[in-house]
């Protein structure tokens, strides 16, 4: 990937979440924009989301995202300037869960004091 994608990436990735900071507080309190991943002739990208809640509360806000996405973008090229704004797909992003996981599981097999299971010597 290319030096100037990645300044890209990240140059969206920091205004959208402003955008959504600002804008649309109330509705976005929850919303984190995790990545923004812009295909190398900037017509495309991904923006992986990430909701803090339930599962239902994530999908329902990645539908307010999709529903939006023509004034979230139509802001976006207010602030930045590019030849070609790309098109957002809107991704949930279940990255922190499936880290919280993973570091729930580790706390769990490092528990001192546990009794380990006795080898089958069968």
């Amino acid at each position: 990937m290319s030096n100037r994608t990645l300044r890209v990436n990240e140059l969206i990735q920091r205004e959208l979440s402003e955008i959504l900071r600002k804008r649309y507080q109330s509705e976005t309190v929850a919303v984190t924009i995790t990545e923004v991943r812009v295909a190398p002739d900037l017509r495309d990208a991904r923006v992986f989301v990430s909701v803090v809640g339930s599962e239902d509360e994530g999908e329902r806000k990645l539908r307010w995202m999709r529903a939006h996405a023509r004034e979230l973008r139509t802001e976006l090229g207010r602030r930045i300037v590019l030849k070609f704004l790309p098109r957002f797909e809107y991704v949930a992003d279940h990255s922190v869960e499936q880290g919280t996981r993973i570091l729930k599981v580790l706390d769990e097999i490092g528990q001192p004091g546990q009794p380990e299971e006795p080898a089958d010597e069968s």
